[in-house]
This record gives structure tokens, sequence and C-alpha cells, in this order.
């Protein structure tokens, strides 16, 4: 049966590696529209968004908006981690929405603060009572890096982009100094993307194989199972040196930013991560700022369990654009 015209948005967030797409009615996330697209199977997002539309009775949607990992300016922008360019007028004419928007994907994250189901924000680090209005951080960690303070003002939500997973790998060590230079004779420059990501997890493993005189290769996903199984040591070894620079970054931006609300992490491997951090370390590293460690208390960190977190933000975002 044809669904009403008109009656409803589309909301797409495009990761380095899928792409995920879903109706909404007003706020309300529809879940049985949900559907996930390979980005290696597709030329570009107009394909996936005729591929969703097609499958759902050629829906004529009111709105559309679209978050992908990658810059975004002047309603256009490139993915980081894949070759496909988008723009208002593409999304326009492949959704036939009268309003389109096209942001960063944690911009979206960020909107989808204070809107997901509390089973789907799981606590690693407590802090004090939340203070409405207070600053929130979400720190996006899976293919890529990134993320976005939440600031509430009197005339609603803002969250604004950046690029951090591109600043440089923060050095406090010998080791750190050694892994910079591993990374930047491999890649070019030390940035913390190549080390905070799925294949940051990868570039950990094979930096410390090689320092240990056993040059070894895995991918994210199969070192993620020899950890949940006990059966490689070198993938606990880089683990736990993730879980540490994590925690060292993510404190940084909370010193940078001031998130009172709280500090988000969101993506695949943080949700892969979110068992381990606390075994590992992740609060000494978080809180090991010096004289300024007690200060760091006022910060709590959560991960964000919700794979669909995006989507549920992009529909709160198209609500407040003008109609």
């Amino acid at each position: 049966m044809p669904l009403d015209p008109d009656r409803y948005t589309l909301v797409a967030d495009i990761g380095g590696t899928n792409t995920r797409v879903a109706l909404a009615e007003g706020t309300a996330l529809l879940p049985d529209t949900i559907r996930r697209y390979a980005n290696a199977d597709h030329p570009g997002l107009a394909e996936v968004l005729a591929a969703y539309i097609a499958a759902e009775e050629d829906v004529d949607c009111a709105a559309a908006a679209v978050a992908l990992a990658g810059p975004v300016r002047d309603g256009k922008g490139t993915l980081t981690n894949l070759d496909w360019t988008i723009d208002e007028d593409t999304v326009a004419r492949a959704a036939r929405a009268e309003r389109v928007a096209v942001v960063n994907d944690l911009q979206a994250q960020g909107d989808a603060l204070g809107h997901l189901a509390p089973d789907m924000v799981r606590a690693i680090l407590p802090g004090p009572a939340h203070v409405p209005g207070a600053t929130r951080l979400v720190i996006g960690v899976g293919t890529g890096f990134n993320a976005a303070p939440v600031y509430e003002g009197r005339f609603g939500r803002l969250v604004t982009p950046a690029e951090a997973g591109h600043t440089t790998l923060p050095v406090r060590s010998d080791d750190d100094l050694q892994l910079a230079r591993h990374i930047e004779e491999k890649h070019g420059f030390a940035a913390v993307e190549d080390v905070l990501s799925g294949r940051g997890l990868k570039h950990l493993y094979a930096f410390l194989g090689q320092r240990g005189g056993v040059p070894a290769e895995a991918s994210a996903a199969q070192i993620m199972t020899a950890l949940d199984q006990g059966s490689d040591p070198l993938a606990e070894e880089a683990a736990r040196l993730f879980t540490r620079l994590l925690g060292t970054v993510a404190g940084d931006l909370a010193l940078t930013t001031l998130p009172f609300g709280g500090v988000y992490l969101a993506g695949g491997v943080a949700r892969a991560f979110a068992p381990w951090l606390t075994r590992f370390g992740f609060q000494d590293a978080f809180r090991d700022k010096g004289r300024f460690g007690p200060f760091m208390e006022n910060f709590s960190v959560s991960v964000i369990e919700d794979d669909y977190a995006a989507l549920h933000g992009l529909a709160h975002h198209l609500d407040r654009l003008p109609h």
C-alpha cells in the first residue's frame, strides 16, 4: 500500500562503511523502515536513496536529512573515508523532498542526546548530577574519529561541527613517540584517527608486533574476537593501548569544551570497547591531567549503544528547520 505523500521525512546516516536509512514521522523514527546498505555495493548516495525509496513503496517525502562522516560546508560535504560527495540538491532530487539538510555525522549524534532510550546509554564513568542546559560532548569512534560539542541555549540546541580526528596524535612518553613515528612513516602524518578508529586498532596491533620483533597483522574484527576469546596476548596489548590513548584524547577534548553535561562515546568501535574500558584503565587515562586531575571528575562518560542514534538525531534536526 503506497505511503501518504509528504507525510514522512527521510533520514540517512552515511558512515565510511555502511549507510543507514529510515523514515520518521515528526521526531518519531519508524523502526520498521530502517534499512542498512553496504557502501561498497553502490556508486553513490543517490543510488542508495533510490533503492530505499523503491523498497518503501516509492514514498514521496516532505523532507530529508543526511549525516555524513566528513566535513560539511554550505550544504555540501565529502566523506573522509569514502569517495562520495553529497550536496543538498542531490538529496532533494533523490528523495523528492522540499526541505533538506546535510550535516556532519557527529552533529546528528549530538542532536540525538536526550532522545534515546535509557538502556541505550551505558555509563562508564560517574559524574555530578546532570544540570539542564549544561554543555555535552559526543565523540565518535568507528571507521573514523571525530567529536562535537552540544550547546543548549535560549534559542535551542547548537551542535558545532569539527574534524577532531585529523589533529595531531598526542605524545607523552618515549613509547608514544615511537608510535607517532611509526604512524607517520607509514601514513605520512600521525593523526588521532590513525590510531583511534577501526583501522587505528589494526595499526596499533601491527606497531606492537613490529616493536616486539614478531611482525603481525589482524583486522579490527579479528583483534576484538581474539580479545573476547583471550587467545592472543598481542590483541590485549593493542586494546589496552587503544584504551589509554582514547582516555587521553577524550580527556583533552573534555578540557577543551568543558562538557559538564557529560561525554558520550558513539560509533561501532566505541560500542565494541565498552565492556573493556573500565578494565583497561580508561578512567586513569581520562583523568591523568596533572593538577587538573581532580577537576576531571566533573565529567561523566557514557557509551551510546544505539546503532541508529544518528537517525534519531536527524529527525529532531529536521523538526527544528523552518516548515
